[in-house]
């Protein structure tokens, strides 16, 4: 069963590639959203911040004008002092003109005059109440855009003022055209455009980029334009490379985390916590009267995907992990739970066999962990014999020991499956057991023409002078367990007699016992 980890390596890996790429995909892509929504954010506060000033700037200047306006009446002697005070004071002004009867009259720049405004500036429509227009220069400064604003006077047709600006597109406006998430910024009158991009006054047609933004300015005919890229190059490699750490980052994780999932120690520690181990009972009978003497306790298995595995797979994984101490502690947990049952079905004194590794016999809880364990069974009722294997290599000075202090605390040891390892007599003459269990090898040959009759001879002769009780394995048939019992072995154990039952199939046998065990 366990062959499947190494099989699903492959799986694990293409998962998480698979998610990997899927993270990278969502992280870039809500960067992406955060980073278009920030921007235009952006774009939204800057036009309207430009705008706003725009507004504030105009408005400023058209109540100017409107003071201006009653000076269209007097003579130029009278008010040009005044307006140049008024121009000079008011910010990007270039100069303040009267104009009566379709003549410049006077000038806040140069004084009495007496200019036709066609001629002055053909562009300007006199006609209209307000005229907005934008020239690549004035007769003062030829060389330098500027926007002509005519505003008619509003009592006299023929009066107005003309007003000069500079069209510089303000120092606000040109600070803010420099942040790195636009392209540039444009002031467009009467199809005529301004614009970071030339120093000149240009058609907005010839503009090749398209606004992203666009305001109107309040009470005049002048059209805000913002230029940028939706997307930006930082912003886009902001969110590739955000993208490919987080996937990385997370496929990483997800080979760690499925990698550890399913080692076989992890999956033991799991099927311990979500209860996936139960226990089984096989009765041991007395081979003279065959009634049941005791039970051997066994551990199973029922994994939620790979069914009932077998206890050598993963006992011998859990020592591997190191967590057959933990495993054990857990079986004696479970025994705990079923005692009370149990104590209905056997007799007093009935022995529970129970298979203990090397590995926790000489850990250093061992001695805790069987006091614990007797604490929980019933008071003096159950006789627990531990089963330790000879195919196990053990400390002799420490087992020793621990044999000692085992029979002194009252608990039985037995050799389990005596005679498949390569120091079976060693170990009979090093350690006090008290019961030999014969392996089923043994036992399968009883009856064939082998040399292993001989032996098992041999080996009932030296249990039965080393004064040992002994328990046969593995017995199949009434023939062996016939044969058994004539040559002196103290219990029979196998399929013949039983398989290993559930507590549940234990307690119908004890309700039904002639029809689940033999009578002879």
């Amino acid at each position: 069963m366990f062959t499947r980890y190494f099989s699903v390596g492959r799986r694990i890996l293409f998962l998480s590639l698979a998610l990997g790429i899927a993270i990278a995909f969502l992280a870039s892509s809500v960067q992406f959203m955060i980073s278009h929504h920030k921007r235009t954010e952006q774009f939204d506060t800057i036009t309207h911040d430009l705008q706003k000033y725009l507004d504030g700037y105009f408005g400023e200047l058209l109540t100017t004008i409107d003071t201006l306006q009653p000076l269209t009446m007097s003579p130029c002697e009278q008010v040009s002092a005044e307006l140049t005070s008024r121009a000079a004071f008011s910010l990007n002004v270039r100069a303040f003109l009267l104009v009566s009867d379709g003549h410049a009259v006077c000038s806040s720049a140069t004084g009495k005059m007496d200019v036709p405004l066609k001629e002055l500036v053909p562009q300007i429509d006199a006609s209209k109440a307000l005229d907005l227009r934008i020239v690549p220069g004035t007769p003062m400064m030829p060389n330098r855009p500027a926007f002509l604003l005519w505003v008619r006077s509003p009592l006299l047709e023929n009066r107005g003022i003309l007003t000069s600006i500079n069209a510089n597109l303000m120092p606000v406006i040109l600070y803010s055209s420099r942040l790195n998430q636009f392209s540039g910024i444009s002031l467009v009158a009467n199809g005529t455009a301004i614009s970071t991009y030339s120093t000149r006054p240009v058609d907005v047609k010839t503009l090749r980029a398209s606004p992203v933004r666009s305001a109107q300015v309040s009470g005049i005919p002048l059209t805000l334009n913002v230029y940028g890229d939706e997307w930006s190059i930082d912003n886009i490699q902001y969110a590739l490379l955000l993208g490919a750490v987080c996937g990385l980052l997370a496929g990483l994780l997800c080979y760690y985390v499925l990698t550890v999932r399913l080692r076989p120690g992890k999956e033991i520690t799991l099927a311990i916590k979500r209860g996936q181990f139960y226990v089984v009972y096989q009765p041991v009978v007395e081979s003279e009267t065959m009634k049941i003497r005791g039970v051997e306790v066994l551990m199973r298995w029922n994994h939620p995907t790979a069914g009932e595995i077998p206890p050598d797979a993963f006992i011998n994984f859990a020592e591997a992990q190191q967590l057959i101490v933990p495993l054990t502690r857990h079986l004696f947990e479970l025994i705990a739970r079923d005692a009370p049952a149990l104590k209905k079905m056997l007799p007093p004194g009935a022995k529970l066999g129970i298979n203990i590794a090397p590995a926790h016999l000489h850990a250093e809880s061992f001695q805790q962990d069987l006091r614990d364990f007797s604490a929980m069974l019933p008071a003096n009722y159950f006789q627990l014999v531990l089963e330790i294997t000879e195919r196990d290599m053990l400390n002799q000075h420490l087992a020793m020991k621990l044999f000692e202090w085992m029979h002194h605390e009252g608990y039985e040891i037995a050799i389990d499956d005596f005679g498949t390892g390569h120091s079976a007599l060693i170990y009979l003459e090093r350690y006090a057991f008290d019961y030999i269990k014969i392996d089923r090898g043994f036992i399968n040959a009883i009856g064939t023409e082998t040399v292993t009759s001989p032996v098992l001879d041999a080996v009932l002769t030296l249990a039965r002078r080393m004064k040992l009780v002994t328990v046969a394995e593995g017995v199949e048939t009434p023939e062996q367990a016939a044969w058994l019992r004539e040559h002196g072995v103290n219990f029979l154990q196998g399929y013949w007699i039983s398989r290993p039952l559930t507590l549940e199939k234990l307690q119908q046998a004890h309700r039904e016992p002639a029809k689940y065990f033999p009578t002879t």
